[in-house]
């Protein structure tokens, strides 16, 4: 009982040692950035602009139809404004962990080996980029304009902060899962980004809009639909237009926390493996 006790201390204690390793160093790329105060706020604004045009093509679909895939204006915005925050918050935190090649290729990775911070921490926060805040921004300006047209009562609305955590914790994952692959093909960000950037556009749109084999496959297989889709039509009350099963809109949290276990023992198995430059 007291060596559990020990080993749980010492997690807490190595956990709250990597968010303040992490704080420290993102605070130290932002001075950095700061340092060029014109620039930060143009990249801030130019980030928060293009990430606009997304919403804006919806927009343009929606000039020519009331509804996209059974969904009215208010409702894609809302799937779109939960989606972008998740992916945004996860890209802005974790996003940098798919340069893991490059830093294997340079033998800047050795370093963070020898460093008494977790090689992961540093992957993640490093040239922690603050344009990326912009799209973070304009992902929730756009979920308060829904949310403002939907009047999501109380019995639902806490489903939302909880599949934005989950979302987060999806993507991120997959990004981690992404890196642990560069262990072994140097040349694999292109493949992750495939499920992470190409996720970040799917679940952008209802579901609805694809085929059955693909949203099947973003539910079973690759848990997407987690992220905005499945816990979104608890939140819209809305019927599975696929006619999956209704208790499938409650397992967020479990989707995310099976990827994420798979994704730290993939990182893990990686990192064993690493044997340095050249390997």
């Amino acid at each position: 009982m007291v060596d559990d006790h020990q080993r749980s201390a010492s997690g807490a204690a190595q956990m709250i040692d990597m968010v303040r390793s992490y704080v420290l160093l993102a605070l130290t790329w932002i001075r950095a950035a700061a340092q060029y105060p014109v620039s930060m706020a143009l990249l801030l604004i130019g980030s928060f602009v293009v990430t606009a045009l997304d919403i804006a093509a919806i927009a343009v679909v929606f000039v020519h139809t009331g509804t996209l895939g059974g969904f009215t204006l208010p409702e894609v915005m809302f799937l779109y404004g939960t989606a972008g925050m998740s992916f945004a918050l996860a890209d802005l935190l974790f996003g940098n962990v798919d340069k893991l090649s490059q830093h294997v290729r340079t033998g800047a990775f050795d370093a963070m080996l020898i460093r008494p911070v977790s090689p992961f921490v540093q992957m993640a926060v490093d040239r922690f980029t603050f344009q990326r805040f912009g799209r973070t921004a304009q992902a929730a300006t756009v979920l308060g304009i829904a949310l403002t047209r939907l009047h999501v009562p109380w019995e639902r609305a806490w489903m939302i902060p909880l599949m934005v955590i989950c979302g987060v914790v999806l993507f991120t994952s997959l990004w981690t899962l992404g890196g642990a692959l560069q262990f072994l093909l140097t040349d694999a960000p292109e493949v992750a980004n495939a499920f992470t950037y190409g996720g970040g556009q799917l679940t952008q749109y209802p579901l609805s809009v694809y085929g059955s084999d693909l949203v099947r496959a973003v539910t079973f297989i690759v848990p997407l639909a987690f992220v905005n889709w499945q816990p979104g039509l608890f939140v819209l009350d809305r019927p599975d237009p696929l006619g999956l099963p209704y208790w499938l809109r409650f397992l967020a949290p479990v989707a995310a926390l099976t990827l994420a276990c798979l994704a730290a023992f993939a990182w893990r198995a990686g990192l064993r493996r690493y044997r340095s430059t050249g390997s």
